[in-house]
């Protein structure tokens, strides 16, 4: 079954300069994967996966959005339709699919670590699939087995305030080399527009933090208890997935009396100063990360959820988000300057997830950097949509452009697949490709030591001394 297509060991390497960048400096370097959706149970339990749909269909809203597009039913995709189904189902969608960023990362995963050097088709779907079945059932394709393959040093999973960590301290205890850290991701606790939704939640942070929520002081109290029990476990990092950022966050007694009053009515009545309360509460919980030297990231600007039907029928993540187009500069800004004028301004990565805001992105960082890190904020990996060849092109050119690329602590997965460790492959030599081909055109020097370490700091070396894990 093998067949001669583009995914060699050059594949997207332009140039000769391009080549030695990668495969000297950049291909064989460990991954620190610091933002990704993993679920960490299934490493702690070093699960194996049955078959090919259930490692990589399953949860993957990018497949699902490219299937629903070329007239796939939903039983096809996330419905009662048998994997094998499935799976021929997706065989049959990738010859579709050429310039989708899907068609390269389809094939990528094939080639590794199945070593199936083909394109994905109905003809041939049954022989992947009888394959790749059979390799998932040797220990090297176990959750374990799979992130020693590519080499992965260590990743930083999404983790609610409440989670009990239990899995993490399991993977720390156990002596894996592969070091599993949480993420703080307390989004649900700004949530207050969701009312009973809200409530519901506050409940479940009373019984993780031990603590009675009436008031604003009282929350704070809970929120704070969980940041020091996520530091116990070897949390360093936060994320926060926000439309904006707040552009309102100082305290008033107004805010004071309104939440304790929504809380004993249990968030019957819409709250009537919400985007307040998220700045404020968001506020304190930086003041929070940067006395714990963590690294603070927000995500920003998704439309999420926008197909009504379809997602009271299938839930969140289901692949119905779209890029928005909000204003983001001068929230931003506002944000980060009230935590930097008071000295509460902690290591910082914003993502955009509108390419248009690329420019507004790359020069914020440059506001705020002052000297004590070495890019204290930066501007972050090219997310979501853009996290294509296109996209990631862009932001590295607007980032080398408005600030220091040199400085770039570089890619992540932020990914719920196993698999997709090679988008740090597919970045790694988008980035010597990048270099190279201004190397070639006389743009840079043809000095492979030098931009070689370059290449390596951006793929590697950058997020090692950052994260300091």
């Amino acid at each position: 079954m093998k067949t001669n297509t583009i995914f060699g060991e050059d594949f997207l390497l332009q140039s000769d300069a391009a080549k030695k960048l990668y495969h000297n400096h950049a291909a064989h370097l460990p991954i620190i994967d610091y933002h990704n959706h993993l679920p960490v149970k299934e490493i702690a339990e070093n699960k194996s996966f049955e078959n090919l749909t259930d490692i990589w269909l399953r949860g993957d809203h990018y497949k699902w959005r490219a299937m629903r597009t070329l007239g796939v039913h939903e039983d096809l995709i996330t419905g009662n339709a048998s994997n094998q189904d499935k799976f021929r189902t997706w065989a049959g969608s990738v010859p579709h699919l050429l310039r989708n960023p899907l068609f390269h990362w389809t094939h990528m995963e094939l080639k590794d670590p199945f070593g199936l050097d083909l394109y994905l088709n109905e003809e041939n779907a049954d022989h992947v699939y009888q394959h790749c079945n059979a390799m998932l059932q040797e220990p090297a394709f176990s959750t374990r087995g799979l992130l020693s393959h590519f080499n992965v040093q260590w990743l930083c999973t999404t983790d609610d305030p409440c989670d009990e960590l239990e899995y993490h301290a399991s993977i720390a205890k156990d002596g894996f080399p592969v070091k599993a850290f949480a993420g703080f991701r307390p989004d649900k606790a700004l949530q207050i527009s969701k009312g009973t939704e809200f409530i519901a939640y506050i409940k479940k942070l009373e019984i993780a933090s031990n603590t009675v929520i009436h008031d604003l002081d009282s929350l704070l109290v809970a929120l704070k208890k969980r940041v020091d029990y996520f530091h116990q476990v070897g949390c360093r990092i936060s994320d926060h997935g926000l439309v904006t950022m707040p552009s309102i966050f100082q305290r008033n007694k107004i805010l004071e009396s309104d939440f304790k009053s929504f809380v004993e009515n249990n968030g019957e009545k819409v709250f009537e100063h919400a985007e307040l309360f998220s700045g404020y509460i968001l506020m304190e919980l930086c003041k929070m990360y940067n006395e714990k030297n963590w690294v603070q990231q927000f995500h920003l600007g998704p439309m999420r959820n926008n197909n009504t039907r379809l997602f009271n029928m299938l839930g969140p993540d289901t692949g119905f988000d779209s890029i928005g187009d909000q204003l983001q500069g001068q929230h931003l800004a506002d944000f980060l300057n009230e935590l930097d004028k008071n000295g509460n301004l902690a290591k910082t990565i914003i993502y955009n997830i509108n390419p248009s805001d690329n420019e507004v992105f790359a020069t914020m960082t440059g506001n705020f950097n002052d000297g004590s890190v070495k890019g204290k904020i930066q501007f972050g990996s090219a997310w979501w949509f853009m996290d294509q060849l296109d996209g990631m092109t862009k932001q590295i050119n607007a980032l080398s452009n408005l600030g220091v690329v040199s400085t770039f602590v570089g890619m992540l997965t932020d990914s719920r697949s196993f698999l997709s460790f090679s988008r740090h492959d597919y970045f790694r030599r988008l980035v010597s490709n990048i270099f190279g081909e201004e190397i070639e055109k006389g743009m840079l020097p043809n000095d492979e030591k030098w931009v070689g370490k370059i290449v390596a700091d951006i793929c590697y070396h950058n997020a090692k001394s950052y994260f300091n894990l």
